[in-house]
């Protein structure tokens, strides 16, 4: 019996090994699927005027404050460029590690400063700015998370008085914020969901699901945006995607410098992860609820837009006639497999920009530091004219700001 569990052993950690060679080839490069490799020749630059645009960025949590962040400064550059026809979208965690402990903790000021960091580097901007919360801000989904989102919340408020911070005091939304005449984002806290301990109740926030399903139905007029801070597709690790180190090395998905080897042992903690899953991933039962239920509203509707953070890469999936973004590569990367049913995938910091035309045309475009100027890393035309729909009409239901009834 020992000499087959040293065989098994032996044969795992071969494959293991042939493995890690495989991936140090392509991690950290730019993967598009081969129906999408043609896009440099097939997407020109489209020719009809640019009325609006959308950066949509996730995970800045752990931004530097101690001299320039290259991510923040991109997004100033862009910012800058863009000017009033346009909005940021933090797409949640945007304080690491536990969002904003009370005053008297000793990882308050260290938090204060991450978040003021953001704050200031929108004060110029004359876009609007939209603030999301994540499992992070949530003091990564403790019970007492809701005080923590709530501090942030309120600071948000007192240094930056403009921006909004949705859904706010914690509801789970939606929320709705007309962006431009035909243009309409809708917020989740998806986070509601997963959240352990004391959250606002159902009855608080009405009926999710169905007020979503109503704004949809209403709106379809409009281009929407669906925000929210978990993923509905993903590559990555909350999808159940780990490295062959992690398997070798599971501690390494605690910290980067763990290296334990715990062969075979190693590979319960991503099989786990992948079928049973912690709060945070794809595969727990509260986030498989929550994904299951949302996708069956958002497959109704063609030519939406969903985008979420969370898992620390750049990720785009094209499904059910809609665009599915992950966009959570604001101050951290971390590993995104290969294939599947991804168009896109890079393991790089970075944000996604949404461009809307006049002719109705909407574009995806990735932006990155350190790519050269006027270079794209990816493109791809979303929607065509004739597909997507027209500006919203005089007296159209989408308010300013409102929840679904």
């Amino acid at each position: 019996m020992g000499y087959v569990a040293a065989a098994v052993v032996a044969l795992l950690s071969v494959w293991l090994l042939v493995r890690h060679t495989q991936e140090r080839r392509w991690r950290r490069r730019v993967w598009v699927a081969p129906a999408y490799g043609h896009w440099p020749e097939a997407t020109p630059p489209p020719a009809a005027a640019r009325r609006y645009q959308l950066a949509l960025i996730g995970d800045t949590g752990a931004v530097a404050t101690t001299g320039p962040d290259s991510v923040l400064r991109l997004l100033q550059e862009w910012q800058q460029a863009a000017g009033e026809a346009s909005a940021t979208v933090l797409l949640g965690d945007n304080v690491y590690p536990t969002g904003i402990p009370p005053q008297s903790a000793p990882g308050r000021p260290d938090a204060e400063r991450r978040l003021l960091t953001q704050l200031q580097s929108f004060e110029s901007y004359a876009g609007q700015v939209i603030f999301l919360s994540g499992n992070h801000d949530w003091n990564k989904g403790r019970p007492n998370g809701l005080e923590y989102v709530l501090r942030q919340q309120q600071l948000v408020h007192e240094h930056l008085p403009a921006a909004h911070f949705l859904p706010a005091n914690g509801l789970p939304g939606p929320v709705t914020l007309q962006l431009a005449p035909g243009i309409l984002l809708v917020v989740l806290n998806t986070q509601w969901w997963v959240q352990q301990g004391q959250r606002p109740s159902a009855t608080a926030g009405g009926r999710p699901f169905q007020d979503l399903l109503q704004i949809l139905r209403a709106n379809q007029h409009q281009q929407i945006i669906v925000a929210g801070h978990h993923p509905l597709y993903s590559n990555a690790i909350h999808g159940g995607k780990f490295t062959a180190r992690q398997h070798m090395f599971p501690l390494t998905t605690v910290h980067k410098k763990a290296y334990l080897p715990l062969p075979l042992i190693g590979s319960l903690l991503p099989v786990y992860r992948k079928l049973v899953g912690a709060a945070e991933d794809m595969a727990h039962p509260r986030y498989r609820h929550l994904r299951r239920r949302l996708l069956r509203v958002l497959h109704q509707f063609p030519n939406l837009i969903y985008a979420a953070g969370h898992d620390h890469n750049l990720q785009y999936f094209q499904r059910q006639g809609s665009h599915y973004l992950v966009s959570g590569a604001g101050s951290k990367t971390a590993f995104v497999q290969h294939g599947g049913r991804a168009a896109f995938v890079h393991e790089h910091k970075g944000f996604f920009v949404l461009e809307f035309y006049q002719n109705a045309e909407v574009w995806l475009r990735v932006l990155e530091p350190g790519t050269p100027p006027g270079t794209d890393v990816f493109r791809w035309q979303l929607i065509r004219p004739g597909r997507a729909a027209a500006p919203a009409p005089a007296g159209s239901q989408a308010a300013s700001e409102f929840r679904g009834a």
